[in-house]
């Protein structure tokens, strides 16, 4: 399976959805009287750009290291699901000037069909959801995972809107705004959303250490080879949708150079064949106290 493969075409797959959803909302939306199915509708068309730019990091990271990169490209991945989080905190603000515009203005209650629309997009896009989360678990690729949640949010809209039009339609007259309160709550999901995409991506390029497992994982896996007699340091970062580990292993302060760098080769044999996802695994060799 190569991940990268695998996270474009499950990406593609979310942007021809997100493109007819776009579409089929913009049209009930303005036909219907209801801005936050408008609302809705511009969240599925930033939907779209978002997953370019997923597909774009995505190709980006896959080519191999060359000169200028010998570490690869993978960084391109975590640059991207930063770009997709603030795009859609952009989305955000957008719907809240809007629902801000449509509260103040004087405007008639949404029609009732716009009900129907909002349940079939909230089960497609809670699908699309978890459909792509867990391709984004899978491969473990952050601009992924974040493309996921713009279908969450996407999701969370619609319900709030469906809640605004149907208290829009019970309540009758001076309820007509009910619709844009929803979109107005929904937008304030929608930047916490955000904001918790935004971390982890930054996190990453930043080179912040993995979840605790992968360490403990490179550590049980080395400290089986024979010769090694301990491990010292290690850390391990993640390049786009693969992993990097620095580790010092302690040896025999006897033991000759060859015999040192027969240990170390077989140190990273071993922990790059345990994960798939380990690139390159880099061994500085120290001599025992004992010696």
């Amino acid at each position: 399976m190569n991940p990268a493969r695998t996270g474009i075409r499950t990406t593609l797959i979310g942007l021809i959805v997100n493109f007819g959803l776009a579409l089929v909302k913009g049209v009930a939306g303005f036909a219907g009287n209801s801005y936050a199915l408008v609302a809705d509708a511009i969240e599925s068309a930033s939907d779209v750009i978002s997953s370019l730019i997923v597909v774009g990091g995505l190709h980006i990271a896959s080519k191999p290291p060359d000169e200028d990169h010998p570490y690869g490209h993978g960084k391109a991945e975590p640059i991207a699901a930063m770009i997709v989080a603030l795009s859609l905190m952009g989305a955000a603000v957008t719907i809240v000037v809007q629902s801000v515009h449509e509260i103040v203005t004087p405007h008639h209650a949404p029609a009732p069909f716009t009900l129907a629309v909002l349940v079939a997009v909230v089960a497609v896009k809670e699908g699309l959801f978890r459909f792509v989360f867990s391709v984004g678990e899978r491969v473990q690729s952050t601009a992924v995972k974040t493309d996921a949640w713009h279908h969450r949010s996407d999701a969370v809209t619609s319900a709030a809107a469906f809640v605004g039009i149907v208290i829009a339609l019970l309540g009758g007259p001076g309820y007509e705004s009910a619709d844009d309160w929803a979109a107005l709550f929904a937008s304030a999901v929608i930047l916490y959303n955000a904001f918790l995409l935004f971390r982890p991506a930054l996190d990453e390029v930043m080179d912040a250490a993995p979840p605790p497992h992968i360490e403990e994982e490179v550590r049980r896996i080395a400290l089986a080879v024979p010769g090694v007699l301990s491990l010292d340091k290690c850390y391990v970062r993640k390049m786009g949708l693969e992993y990097f580990v620095d580790l010092h292993v302690v040896v025999r302060g006897g033991i000759t150079v060859r015999e040192g760098h027969r240990i170390g080769h077989d140190v990273k044999d071993a922990v790059c064949a345990s994960r798939s996802r380990i690139a390159d695994v880099l061994i500085h060799i120290e001599p025992d106290t004992l010696a």
